[in-house]
């Protein structure tokens, strides 16, 4: 099974990764873990280049291609091969985080970034998407805490973007039902056990350990 979590910067996002691939591990369950870009040897050098502060000049197209080069070498190295090998896969961001940041964010067009997607991806895509949801306003605060300095390339952006990126995810969820929406400002512990209850009802009470 591939899953991916996906959501506006600073949604708490990547805790939930990591207790939900911990709550794998303690049920026996084999997975792998990949974070977007990167996940590769390659990913990672593409990671270095998309994120760092130096490369403010970049435009949207360059973002966009960039992001889907390290998606294409992370699908044919590392997803396919754990797929077949009855992994599950757990994805920190995947493909729908290019249609909300560059597609709408960006503005290139969710239409162009889904079909280029498909091209990149072959057509994998994950079965659950958990969207951690939060208002605009807890992404501010959020990097309000952390200096300039600490800031990468996209965490930069005014709170226009960020609007526009979390309502095209709340788009996604509306019109794919692969989707599963939750709450982000609810406690860490509340968003942990709905996303495993999400995960047993689809993968099978048989091999969840309860």
């Amino acid at each position: 099974m591939f899953i991916s979590f996906e959501g506006i910067d600073k949604c708490g996002k990547s805790t939930q990764v990591d207790l939900f691939t911990k709550y794998l591990e303690t049920n026996g369950i084999d997975y792998i873990k990949v974070r977007e870009p990167g996940g590769t040897e390659l990913g990672e050098r593409i990671r270095h280049i998309l994120l760092h502060q130096e490369h403010q000049e970049m435009c949207a197209r360059s973002e966009l291609l960039l992001f889907l080069a390290s998606r294409a070498q992370l699908v044919e190295s590392v997803i396919k091969k754990a797929l077949s090998e009855g992994k599950v896969v757990v994805a920190d961001r995947f493909a729908h985080s290019s249609v909300a940041y560059q597609g709408c964010g960006r503005g290139l067009g969710v239409e162009t970034v889904e079909m280029l997607n498909n091209f990149a991806t072959g057509m994998i895509y994950p079965e659950i998407v958990f969207l951690i949801d939060i208002p605009v306003e807890f992404v501010l605060d959020r990097l309000k805490n952390s200096g300039e300095s600490d800031k990468d390339r996209i965490e930069k952006e005014e709170i226009e973007f960020w609007g526009k990126v979390r309502r095209c995810y709340l788009k996604m969820a509306k019109e794919h039902e692969e989707f599963i929406l939750i709450d982000g400002t609810k406690s860490i512990e509340e968003m942990q056990e709905k996303i495993i209850e999400e995960f047993e009802k689809r993968y099978g009470g048989d091999n969840s350990g309860h």
